[in-house]
């Protein structure tokens, strides 16, 4: 098998589809659709989002130092897309994508109500690495519909429909099939002689 260089860029697959809601100084609630993001601390579990800034969220989150990471499902590509071509100093992206904003239980930062899943977060700790900051939070809390929760109350990621994006073709996709059981398919591999 041939490999070719393509030069340093930001392919890495998959990239999630987050929306980030804050409240801005006028208790305003506001989103931005952010790519470049994961989980990067067990204890205290904490997330990071790379934010430009520039972008109003960032404003807001720095003011308020809270913000929700909202995972919205497949049937909401459009209005995810949306909230991450227009600024919300401009107009109210939640209203005029007809979704609801309702404030968060463990944070003052506003949620998706349509959206299956989002994680109230605290900001911890800022880092500048060039064009965006990495914003880490530490998750308060995991809020999830129902319907998407097995018995056991996990998250079944093929009802939360989450939405990936592909940073070199720039769009969307949704999640496959499952191939295996994590930190078990490889156990033939460790086991063998």
């Amino acid at each position: 098998m041939a490999f070719k260089s393509l030069g340093p860029s930001t392919a890495a697959f998959p990239t999630p589809t987050w929306v980030i809601a804050t409240y801005d100084k006028n208790e305003r609630a506001n989103v931005m659709t952010a790519a470049w993001g994961g989980i990067v601390n067990s204890n205290p579990p904490s997330i990071a989002v790379a934010i430009q800034p520039p972008r109003y969220t960032y404003e807001n989150i720095l003011a308020k130092r809270e913000f929700t990471v909202c995972i919205p499902s497949e049937e909401y590509a459009k209005e995810a897309d949306y909230f991450g071509i227009t600024s919300g100093r401009d107009e109210d992206k939640i209203a005029k994508a007809g979704l609801t904003a309702v404030r968060a239980e463990k944070v003052n930062a506003p949620y998706i109500k349509e959206f299956p899943m989002h994680l109230e977060c605290k900001l911890t700790d800022r880092m500048n690495l060039g064009t965006h900051f990495v914003l880490i939070g530490q998750i308060i809390d995991v809020k999830a519909e129902e319907d998407i929760l097995d018995n056991k109350d996990s998250i079944e990621i093929q009802k939360l429909k989450p939405i990936v994006y592909s940073p070199t073709d720039r769009n969307y996709y949704k999640v496959g099939d499952e191939i295996g059981k994590a930190f078990s398919i490889g156990k033939e591999i460790k086991d063998k002689d």
